[in-house]
């Protein structure tokens, strides 16, 4: 007979093992504080939490380890604070910083056995994944998306790394950071939404555009925004003044309107110093400084009237002149009376068009025609905390496997929104091995990128390809010419005068390769450069065997006798089969703090009845292929428990 040691539920040398081990833990948001609150439960003892995003009011209906007294600290630093009350023996180091931070290095990443992901923005999970690739580390990632939910494994040379299988423009972005730190034209597009809804459509608590003068929020110094949460819980509660009827009150002045939302809330946002020490500081606009410019000024593009981008003075006149008009559509129907906002409205779409256009300007981004705002415009997801409950704890059963040794056992798990066939909510299935075409867990990765040589700028080289596309920090690139010209550096000052030359002025024409290395990621590319002049309107440049948008819909006969749960067959689950092109993989919270997660396509039974259809991810829209089958022995078809070990 064989005894077996428990400490508590776990075995004795696991409980060990979490008791030593150092773990860390990326992003302190929805998931990130039920999972933080996990570990400590469980037994790990030593934990390191980072988190760049300070704690706003929307958060406190969800994220149980902050208090409104907490609104405008540091997230990583409170729920450090609030899990010590759990576990006060518990070794937990705090940071308010971005984990893309040079310091985090790859040195820094080797310290930890595990690192398990909460992030909230694909280029944040796209780093964290090239970090573990390079410092050999396991990754769990995780993402919700409403009632739906993922947790998946990433081991190098084990299984798909994240970026495996390429992946579709995101549609559905977190809440603090488009009202706060946009970095993209989404989050931008997406206040511009909020904000059409706020003055003149259904007004949502969890919309709010701009800074309440009445929240404690408004206050950086600590000790300031402690005594006003203390005065306003003795108050009662909060005391807000609607958007809406700040607008009314105005009687809808389009200039009124325009210095509150572009020039005064941003000058607020600016006190706000700490918010900026990592970011580019925004810039306020003055509407009697704009208007002394004449509308043609700054007009790009050709062709039709909405794939032309307007100057700032243009967006001033369209943002003015479109609320007039909706203001006179909502004074129409009546007191009480509410606009949706449709794409198909063109009074609506001049609005969400101009606003989203002036924010980005003021947060120095490439502004965008009416014609691509109109295709971005995407859905927003809400936050459900019971969603990211369930997945914070589906990271801990995984992190359990790989400290008991068993990576080979780590699954793929998926939180259905309602039970398929076989009655489950959470599917399992098999991990997929790393792509042998992934640019970037390869052995040697290499890409092909068609562009025009003639055309572009060295300084859309290293932004829009280098940067965006293939997500590097801070990359240097060598042409390999024979000489090792020194295209791009990551040094300051060093070769900022090729930005605004073309391509072609160092000679890369078609059939030239580049060396692109970022050291910060310890990641070098190979890219092979195609000439190309004929592209489609808009199109800058293609990566050669990029997947599509859109995986093909396999049949039912393809489908069936692939679907395995707990080793059965017979129920669905989701992809992230390196078969499918399509990407299911980032199921996105759109919310506030929780984005999608981590492997690359997926797809998962939602059928009531016999028939069984792919789930659409929250992020893209876009359906899956199905995954292999799990070669596991059969199980009973009502057990749905998960083996640790």
């Amino acid at each position: 007979m064989v005894t077996l040691q428990l400490v508590g539920s776990l075995r004795k040398e696991l409980a060990d093992s979490l008791s030593t081990c150092r773990v860390l833990v990326v992003g302190a948001g929805g998931i990130g504080c039920e999972l933080l609150k996990n570990v400590v439960l469980t037994g790990f003892k030593n934990i390191e939490v980072i988190d760049l995003d300070i704690i706003d009011v929307s958060n406190l209906n969800r994220q149980f380890l902050f208090q409104k007294k907490h609104v405008g600290k540091s997230k990583a630093q409170v729920a450090k604070e609030s899990v010590l009350q759990f576990c006060p023996t518990a070794n937990i180091t705090a940071y308010h910083d971005s984990i893309m931070n040079p310091d985090y290095n790859v040195e820094f990443f080797r310290n930890f056995m595990l690192v398990m992901n909460a992030l909230d923005n694909r280029v944040a999970r796209n780093h964290v994944n090239r970090m573990c690739l390079a410092a050999d580390i396991p990754l769990i990632e995780s993402g919700t998306a409403g009632y739906l939910g993922q947790v998946t494994v990433i081991k190098k040379g084990l299984t798909e790394c994240y970026e495996c299988q390429p992946k579709p423009t995101q549609k559905t972005f977190p809440g603090c950071t488009i009202r706060n730190t946009p970095s993209e034209p989404i989050h931008c597009i997406v206040w511009a939404k909020y904000l059409f809804n706020q003055l003149f459509g259904e007004e949502d608590a969890d919309q709010e555009v701009s800074p309440d003068t009445a929240d404690p929020e408004l206050s950086w110094n600590p000790a300031d925004t402690e005594a006003r949460a203390t005065a306003s819980d003795q108050d009662g509660d909060i005391k807000r003044v609607s958007t809406k009827d700040w607008a009314r009150s105005t009687g809808y002045d389009p200039v009124k309107l325009f210095n509150k939302l572009f020039k005064d809330d941003i000058q607020y946002l600016l006190t706000m110093d700490k918010l900026w020490k990592k970011r580019k500081a925004p810039l306020p606009l003055d509407w009697l400084e704009h208007q002394k410019l004449t509308c043609p000024q700054g007009v790009t593009g050709t062709g039709l009237k909405d794939q032309q981008v307007l100057g700032v003075a243009g967006y001033c006149q369209l943002f003015s002149r479109s609320v007039e008009t909706l203001h006179s559509m909502l004074a129409d129907k009546g007191d009480g009376a509410e606009l949706v906002w449709d794409k198909d409205d063109p009074p609506a779409m001049d609005f969400v068009t101009a606003a989203a256009n002036l924010r980005m300007y003021i947060f120095s981004m490439n502004m965008k025609s009416r014609f691509d705002i109109k295709s971005m415009a995407g859905n927003i997801i809400p936050a459900i905390a019971t969603t990211n409950a369930v997945i914070a704890g589906l990271i801990v059963l995984e992190a359990l496997k790989i400290l008991s040794g068993d990576v080979e056992q780590c699954r793929t798990i998926f939180l259905n929104k309602q039970p398929n066939p076989r009655k489950k909510l959470l599917v399992p299935c098999a991990l997929d091995p790393p792509s042998a075409n992934c640019y970037v867990c390869a052995s040697k990765p290499e890409v092909t990128v068609k562009l025009n040589v003639h055309k572009t700028l060295v300084l859309a080289l290293q932004d829009k390809i280098l940067k965006e596309k293939f997500g590097m920090v801070a990359p240097d690139v060598q042409i390999e010419d024979g000489k090792g010209t020194i295209l791009i550096s990551s040094e300051e000052g060093e070769t900022e005068a090729n930005n605004c030359k073309f391509l072609s002025d160092f000679a890369i024409r078609n059939g030239s390769r580049l060396q692109v290395d970022d050291f910060l990621q310890d990641y070098t590319l190979l890219v092979n450069v195609i000439h190309c002049e004929n592209f489609e309107k808009d199109v800058e440049f293609e990566v050669v065997g990029d997947a599509p948008d859109k995986a093909p819909t396999p049949t039912r006969s393809q489908e069936e006798g692939k679907n395995v749960a707990n080793g059965n067959t017979g129920s669905s689950e989701p992809s992230t089969s390196s078969k499918a092109p399509a990407e299911q993989n980032d199921i996105l919270l759109v919310d506030s703090d929780e984005e999608a997660p981590s492997s690359s396509t997926m797809a998962v039974s939602m059928e009531s009845g016999g028939h069984k259809r792919k789930l659409h991810d929250a992020e893209t829209g876009e359906a899956s292929a199905k995954r292999q089958h799990l070669s596991q022995p059969s199980a009973d078809d009502d057990n749905d428990i998960i083996a640790l070990d």
